[in-house]
């Protein structure tokens, strides 16, 4: 698999075609799909801007859980008997996409928005590298390294870079690439967004609890609460909506490269939306990661299938 899976949006979103040309309905979906990506980026600035209120776990907390009630409202997974093979599949699914939105907001309250979303790409694109055997992929992965140290470098750039944030984010990405192995192995048994609802399900009832006494300010005040609850919707219902209809009119190399720009999407909005200015070396080192996937993307056979996993 050479082509970059989405970020963790749902990994029931399964389905689209392989290989030959897209229909026409796939110029309405290329917006779909980075309208998709900036949709998650814009809710990722909202939720980092509520920190002060929630901190970083009470956040991941509130999302995951009003994330969980939305889906569980709209495709109610009961109505259908959920076998022991699901239940075996979907367990490892939800507690990795638990921890790596846990991983991924602690790194957030530590690192630029742009600079934590490339570090933690870094596991989607390291599992497409390991799962290659084309002697370009090296060519992309050498342009990875690259681009880490732009942005890791603290001698290189304006302001070191948070070690633990770096840590968070590699952590995340570790269970990025986890959660798209054990989005495959759930989308081979049920596909669909009902596998997203129990997945979100089991991480809200790992995550949830750890995160109750930070997530207390949004029972005691509206306002908070529903911006709380326009991050679920933005970071989630509405990017799972979007990719899902843009998915089926795409091909695998038009995915990848398009998902290649959620890096670069979430440093321009950590700087619209959060003031997050980044050193100049900074920026390079993010387009390096974003140029890598985008490479790999063009280079990688037609042919081959799209594992369109996406993140919660």
């Amino acid at each position: 698999m050479s082509t970059l899976e989405t970020r963790a949006r749902p990994a029931a979103a399964t389905g689209t075609r392989a290989a030959g040309t897209a229909p026409p309905r796939s110029l309405a979906a290329v917006p779909m799909l980075v309208g998709g990506i900036a949709s998650f980026q814009l809710g990722a600035s909202i939720a980092k801007s509520l920190f002060p209120v929630f901190g970083a776990t009470g956040m991941v907390g509130l999302r995951i859980g009003l994330s969980c009630l939305l889906l569980l409202v709209l495709w109610r997974p009961w109505r259908e008997p959920v076998s022991r093979r699901l239940l075996t599949a979907i367990v490892p699914y939800g507690l990795s996409l638990g921890l790596m939105n846990l991983l991924f907001y602690l790194s957030l309250a530590r690192l630029p928005l742009g600079a934590a979303v490339a570090i933690e790409f870094t596991g989607p694109l390291a599992l497409a590298f390991l799962g290659s055997r084309r002697l370009t992929d090296l060519v992309w992965a050498a342009l990875v390294v690259a681009g880490l140290l732009l942005l890791l470098d603290p001698r290189r750039a304006l302001h070191a870079v948070d070690p633990l944030g770096v840590l968070f984010a590699f952590g995340a990405g570790v269970f990025w690439a986890l959660y798209i192995v054990f989005g495959q192995r759930v989308s081979r048994i049920s596909s669909g967004p009902r596998s997203t609802a129990l997945g979100l399900l089991v991480a809200a009832v790992a995550i949830v609890p750890l995160c109750l006494p930070a997530m207390t300010p949004a029972l005691h005040d509206p306002g908070h609460l529903a911006q709380a609850a326009a991050v679920a919707v933005l970071s989630s219902a509405l990017p799972y909506s979007l990719e899902m209809a843009a998915m089926r009119h795409l091909t695998t190399r038009s995915f990848g490269i398009l998902m290649s720009l959620d890096p670069a999407l979430a440093a321009l909005a950590g700087l619209a939306l959060l003031h997050e200015h980044l050193a100049a070396l900074r920026w390079l080192g993010i387009l390096c990661i974003v140029a890598a996937s985008a490479g790999s993307a063009l280079s990688s056979r037609k042919d081959e299938p799209a594992a369109l996993i996406t993140d919660a």
